[in-house]
């Protein structure tokens, strides 16, 4: 069992400074917020590496919203229910479509330069969608392009600081309410006050072998929510995304899903495309079901990959609808578009995380969250694409506005009293060199295909692992006990979920059961509890 705080916060050793709002995360959840906020309060973005790292970068497809006459929020609605399985929120769905394309207008108005076509916004399909309404900018440069505009707006602004390569450990709780950080410095610690914590810190793809996801994301925000007792729910439910790239030496680079929308179709070693016999949606079936088919076929012909066909286009068109792809495929020697890309499925987004409510408050005075680090109720069990910049968007506004009428400022008087701390490592094993076998284990066991006993094997080893550990020392260590620590919420609520549903499948349950329309949920004190939908 990991303790409360991952290191030992002794007063006398405190740097303490003060902000008004500190944003752990700088993707879009994180920028965005901070840009709607008041411009009297501070505010400080706090980011473990650099503003380019982050999913928000690593996001091709685009945004999806309900912005031409042919679409509607109605049926935005019915695509994202459709998607998730059963367990979506129908009020939060509601919300979400509905404030979809007020929300482009605020990039708009930040100026983002989605791409256009004869002066129109340009739309593209992706899986599970039944109208064009995913806009991009740059081709296949959506989520950078965002990035470094709202970068360029928050740069304008006297009152927000940005912090790079500084890592924040844990959340300071006091009496049950967040009240700051603790960051890692490079003389110490220091404890950074704020009247309110913003947690916008991303996804966990990195607890697998294979993920698109960057390095950074290791589950660092639902690990340090959970720590500080905040429920967190639907930890089995993984999108893992059917396109990445697979080569030698090559990373699980992402093949955006929006190039099957734009015509490319998946075929076996046979040169057969097969997408039909699982679907009649073929390849623009959700991303589960696609990833699954593939799996199927890659075990029929014994191989580690299958490729996806992008002959239909010319040369011209790939290069400027998709130029990042374009490029990666030439860099290795893949001569798209009359060559074929060599995909397979890889660990993509977190359909779990920390529980929010429609203002993004968590159980925990204090401590709010929006983008892939929560569970809003959105994506239930299996995300539609392109929605996850979407809900980062309208849950960053609800947040804005939430503090915007609530904050009154620091009380000067804070009075600092941390807990005595427990050496809770006393292992000989340093963290750091533990993080690929979590890795392979997690991909092993609780990857596409999950069964019960794999799952008893991964929990008894991840448990095994954490009474090993001895004291940690640097960033990479932190990082590798909060993946340990979140890949074993993770291993559990597979294991309690015996159906398969969306992003979980079990091959002992492969059907889902409608006694299992629920949430499991997890808090470090209150242990594991159940939820309705």
């Amino acid at each position: 069992m990991i303790g409360r705080y991952l290191a030992d916060f002794k007063k006398e050793n405190l740097k303490i400074e003060k902000t008004d709002i500190v944003i752990i995360g700088a993707g879009l959840a994180g920028l965005f917020v901070a840009l709607q906020l008041k411009p009297s309060f501070n505010v400080t973005i706090i980011t473990k590496r650099k503003l380019t790292d982050s999913n928000t970068e690593q996001a091709q497809g685009g945004i999806a919203a309900a912005i031409c006459e042919k679409d509607s929020p109605q049926l935005h609605f019915k695509d994202t229910i459709n998607a998730g399985h059963g367990l979506c929120n129908i009020d939060v769905v509601n919300e979400v479509v509905n404030k979809g394309p007020k929300a482009i207008q605020a990039l708009l108005y930040y100026g983002v330069p989605f791409d256009r076509q004869q002066g129109q916004l340009a739309l593209t399909r992706e899986g599970a969608h039944s109208r064009r309404r995913v806009l991009h900018a740059s081709g296949d440069g959506t989520g950078r392009v965002i990035r470094e505009t709202l970068t360029e707006r928050i740069k304008e602004r006297n009152n927000i600081s940005i912090l790079e390569d500084t890592f924040i450990i844990d959340i300071y709780t006091e009496e049950g309410e967040a009240k700051g950080v603790f960051i890692k410095g490079d003389h110490g610690i220091i404890l950074l006050l704020a009247k309110y914590v913003v947690l916008a810190s991303g996804g966990a793809g990195q607890l697998f072998k294979y993920t698109t996801n960057p390095e950074v994301a290791t589950a660092d925000g639902i690990a340090m929510a959970y720590r500080a007792k905040a429920d967190v729910r639907d930890m089995e439910f993984v999108q893992f995304h059917p396109t990445a790239l697979v080569l030698p030496k090559a990373p699980r680079f992402l093949i955006s899903e929006a190039v099957r929308g734009e015509g490319a179709i998946l075929v076996n070693h046979n040169g057969e495309a097969f997408m039909a016999k699982y679907h009649e949606s073929k390849d623009l079936a959700p991303r589960d079901i696609v990833s699954r088919a593939m799996l199927e076929e890659m075990e029929k012909s014994n191989s580690d990959y299958l490729f996806l066909d992008v002959s239909h286009m010319t040369e011209e068109k790939m290069e400027g609808r998709f130029p990042t792809i374009y490029k990666t495929c030439r860099e290795f020697g893949i001569n798209v578009p009359k060559e074929p890309i060599p995909v397979a499925p890889a660990a993509h987004y977190f359909m779990g995380g920390v529980v929010v409510d429609k203002e993004g408050k968590t159980n925990i005075k204090g401590l709010l969250a929006c983008g892939e680090v929560t569970s809003t109720g959105l994506h239930g069990a299996n995300r539609l694409a392109s929605n996850s910049l979407l809900e980062a968007l309208v849950f960053g506004q609800n947040i804005a506005d939430y503090i915007n009428d609530n904050l009154k400022g620091l009380d000067n008087d804070i009075k600092i009293i941390l807990p005595e701390y427990k050496y809770i490592f006393t292992g000989p094993v340093k963290p750091k060199t533990i993080k690929e076998e979590i890795q392979e284990l997690m991909w092993k066991y609780a990857g596409l295909k999950r069964n019960q006993r794999g799952l008893i094997t991964l929990i008894n080893r991840l448990e095994q692992l954490t009474k090993e550990l001895s004291v940690p020392q640097d960033v990479e260590d932190f990082e590798t006990i909060n993946m340990l620590q979140v890949s074993l919420l993770l291993a559990q609520g597979a294991l309690l979920r015996t159906e398969s549903r969306g992003g979980h499948f079990r091959e002992d349950y492969p059907k889902a059961d409608k006694g299992w329309k629920k949430h499991i949920n997890f808090n470090i004190d209150k242990n594991i509890f159940y939820s309705e939908i």
